[in-house]
């Protein structure tokens, strides 16, 4: 019989792309997430969708029966615009992963899979531009970003205790600012990718040449395309390691130099107006691959500039798209 794979966080970006692939590996694939299906980013007729919410345990109950494998991917997130705004928020979705690990627990599930992210790192660790490097012991001593990042750091542990405690076999990625195609790019969740691709839509389709930039532009990111974050997601649940690891891009580059990439992809070039009234998150972040490389002999392949040709690309067509359908 075909393995069955639960992912929650479906009608979502990562969720949406992760149930599509395994679900070409022939896996048997139910998606469930709480937002109504109009707003989910993919939906795959081959897979069983549900509109459910999970912070219900009786629904983590009944979603898990009879399944194999969990990925939970299933939270209130988005760009520093939204995190920093809403770390109540945030924080419940700590509720979502408690549920799941409980009903993995009762319903016997072979393996769980939790999606955190890089906000767990500390503060303190994300102010040298010079190492913007983390690693994964760099977690502790704790001091994560507000709300969001200690929602991810608290659930780590959660998933740990569980192995520790009852047997249950865990996966734990750390996402770095992973984008690409079908995603947030105008609700206001979106990461810069989508953001800064955004305006440059609007920049070209307006004939303007101004793009709005939070902070300095000088904060230093590194950006993870969704191909290469599926590839390491199933290596990592396919291996032994039940410690989080890194799963991001080890090249970085600021802010800055995405809008640059941008105005090399589109022939655009832009002024920088920059806002420093806006959220900017930390200085200075990227994945160091060194663990992930060795355990799992996983790099990205495909450069910032070849990944961000693809969104822009995908973002500029969903905008004319959308200018079309309100007779713009």
């Amino acid at each position: 019989m075909k393995k069955k794979i639960l992912v929650t966080g479906g009608g979502g970006f990562i969720g949406g792309h992760l149930a599509n692939f395994y679900e070409k590996k022939g896996y048997k694939v139910i998606c469930a997430d709480i937002k109504n299906k109009k707003f989910w980013f993919q939906i795959n007729p081959k897979i069983k969708n549900l509109v459910a919410d999970c912070r219900d345990p009786i629904i983590t109950d009944r979603l898990s029966k009879n399944v194999d494998y969990i990925f939970n991917l299933a939270c209130d997130m988005g760009g520093m615009g939204f995190i920093e705004n809403n770390k109540a928020l945030c924080m419940l979705s700590s509720v979502i992963n408690i549920n799941l690990l409980k009903s993995a627990k009762k319903n016997k599930i072979k393996k769980f899979f939790y999606s955190s992210s890089a906000c767990i790192y500390p503060s303190y660790a994300q102010k040298d531009y010079k190492h913007p490097k983390l690693k994964e012991k760099d977690a502790y001593p704790a001091d994560p970003e507000d709300g969001y990042g200690w929602e991810k750091l608290f659930n780590e542990r959660m998933c740990r205790h569980f192995y520790e405690d009852f047997g249950l076999e865990v996966r734990i990625a750390r996402y770095h600012n992973v984008y690409g195609e079908y995603g947030s790019w105008k609700d206001g969740r979106e990461k810069a990718p989508a953001a800064l691709s955004r305006k440059f839509a609007e920049s070209i389709f307006h004939k303007k040449n101004k793009i709005e930039i939070w902070g300095d532009g000088n904060q230093i990111r590194s950006f993870l395309y969704i191909d290469d974050c599926i590839r390491g997601t199933d290596l990592l649940f396919k291996s032994k390691f039940r410690d989080p690891i890194n799963i991001g891009n080890d090249k970085y580059v600021t802010i800055n130099k995405l809008v640059n990439i941008l105005e090399k992809i589109t022939g655009h070039n832009v002024k920088k107006i920059y806002d420093k009234t806006k959220p900017k998150g930390v200085d200075s972040r990227s994945s160091d691959n060194t663990l992930v490389k060795k355990v799992l002999d996983w790099s990205p392949r495909i450069s910032t500039e070849k990944g961000m040709e693809k969104l822009f690309n995908f973002v500029y067509s969903e905008y004319l798209r959308t200018k079309k359908k309100n007779g713009i």
